[in-house]
């Protein structure tokens, strides 16, 4: 949790070497140091795209790292081979699209070899051969210790088999800034020979949330970093493209195609959804950043925002909406962060359904819903529930009810 991190991860002369870091080594960055891929996302066959996302697996050293706040019986048998074979388990067992991973992905404090860490935590996505993208969280790096700094890090997951990950936004203007690594977005066509196979029916966008941060000037902090507003900026101008695109020829919408966002340390808004609004559990304090950044009301402005997916908050796992957007936690996967002993690791599945038209084809977005899968002997599905609906937009066509693999 935040006050042992910090009590383990600072101390004077720390806060000195970081205060030296950033100010010698920026965060931030332009379009020259972009890696373009090809955007190969696309709805199947049965009209459905499926959204695995992975938080916080913490991942240090493989069987040399034994598991946290597990039941003393466990203790001499678990290790992060727990975390890696689980995540074999519940990509087979839910078969996505596309795999998430939402931050914290290695314990950089802990790792004695940073990039095989980094190779052995994400070796289940690229063995599936299916699409996965990343982002870092706040433990990804630690520059003091590893002496890896947070653009080496994200370039390494960039360079890995079958990841879509970017660096950065490869639709940069010239000469634009922007803070962090790690700031892209993804587009999912619709299903091939239907109408809508050359249009972006559903945006999902991924920003850079940064890490524990030391600053003198102008005004003194210590605290989580937040969405600067030159990622807000991109943020805006590429929903409205996309937006753009979408509700204009060939073929254009009467609305635009809804968006999800996926960071790593949550809003301070996500403190504001009351209990008898959730869907699932709030264990702890919303660990997020001291300043508030802005960017709930910017998503609230693009107006394409459907919901949001973080991590950071590892025995949070609940859904509840705030103004019209739906803020989830995803939970804690990894046994080598803390959690609860008794209370299952688990992970966050989001299907996303398109309408069936009258003519037969398919066509935009009809729900978004979703799931919990726990770690456990039947990897048990807990707390569906349909996110959003296009119910108002036609009429006549049937909503979705999703139906979950068991």
């Amino acid at each position: 949790m935040m006050s042992s991190s910090i009590r383990k991860e600072v101390g004077f002369v720390g806060l000195i070497i970081v205060l030296g870091i950033l100010i010698f080594m920026p965060k931030i960055a332009t379009s020259s140091n972009n890696q373009i891929k090809e955007k190969l996302l696309r709805f199947n066959k049965n009209g459905e795209f499926k959204i695995l996302q992975i938080s916080d697996m913490h991942y240090a050293n493989g069987k040399a790292t034994a598991c946290r706040d597990v039941f003393p019986s466990e203790f001499q048998t678990c290790s992060d081979l727990n975390t890696t074979d689980y995540l074999r388990r519940f990509i087979h067992a839910e078969n996505p699209d596309l795999i998430v991973f939402t931050g914290d992905n290695v314990h950089s404090m802990d790792a004695d070899n940073y990039n095989r860490s980094m190779d052995e935590v994400f070796a289940p996505a690229i063995e599936s051969n299916i699409p996965w993208i990343a982002i870092l969280g706040n433990h990804d790096v630690n520059t003091l210790v590893t002496g890896i700094p947070r653009q080496a890090a994200m370039e390494h997951i960039v360079g890995m088999k079958n990841t879509l990950s970017l660096l950065n936004p490869s639709n940069l203007e010239e000469d634009e800034l922007i803070w962090g690594w790690g700031n892209y977005n993804l587009e999912v066509a619709g299903v091939e020979g239907s109408p809508l196979h050359n249009k972006s029916v559903l945006n999902l966008y991924l920003l850079d949330t940064g890490e524990y941060t030391y600053s003198f000037v102008p005004t003194f902090y210590v605290g989580y970093e937040w969405i600067q507003p030159s990622q807000q900026s991109w943020f805006l101008r590429t929903s409205k493209q996309l937006q753009e695109a979408y509700m204009s020829e060939p073929i254009p919408q009467q609305e635009p195609a809804p968006g999800l966002v996926f960071f790593h340390i949550p809003l301070q808004e996500f403190n504001n959804i009351s209990k008898s609004e959730m869907v699932g559990e709030k264990q702890e304090f919303v660990h997020c950043s001291g300043v508030n950044s802005g960017f709930f009301d910017t998503m609230n402005a693009a107006g394409d925002i459907k919901a949001a997916f973080v991590g950071h908050g590892h025995t949070n796992d609940y859904c509840g909406k705030l103004c019209d957007i739906q803020l989830c936690f995803g939970a804690g996967f990894g046994y080598h962060g803390y959690g609860i002993a008794g209370w299952p690791r688990r992970a966050r599945v989001i299907n996303v359904k398109l309408d069936k038209t009258q003519d037969g084809n398919w066509g935009p977005v009809n729900s978004i819903v979703t799931w919990k899968r726990l770690h456990d002997d039947r990897l048990t599905v807990i707390d569906p529930e349909v996110l959003w609906t296009s119910i108002g937009r036609d009429q006549s066509v049937s909503f979705y009810k999703p139906i979950m693999s068991e």
